[in-house]
């Protein structure tokens, strides 16, 4: 089942950007992985380039959805 990043507040570069300049590294990581999904990269592909599992990518993007970057 797909998964998709319903929130427009940021583009998949803007995200990468954010990664770049976070001092969190596993915000960054999960901020990339959110940047794929967003360009459409299957979840496995994107959690694997992102060191986590597709569920655990899948309950990020919940997160997000939820709560944005801050999440």
């Amino acid at each position: 089942m797909a998964v998709s990043v319903d929130r427009k507040d940021h583009t998949a570069s803007e995200l990468r950007r954010l990664a770049a300049g976070s001092r969190d590294a596993s915000a960054a990581r999960r901020m990339l992985a959110l940047a794929l999904v967003l360009e459409g990269v299957p979840r496995a592909v994107a959690a694997e380039t992102c060191g986590m599992d597709r569920q655990t990518l899948r309950d990020w993007v919940h997160r997000y959805n939820a709560e944005g970057v801050s999440g």
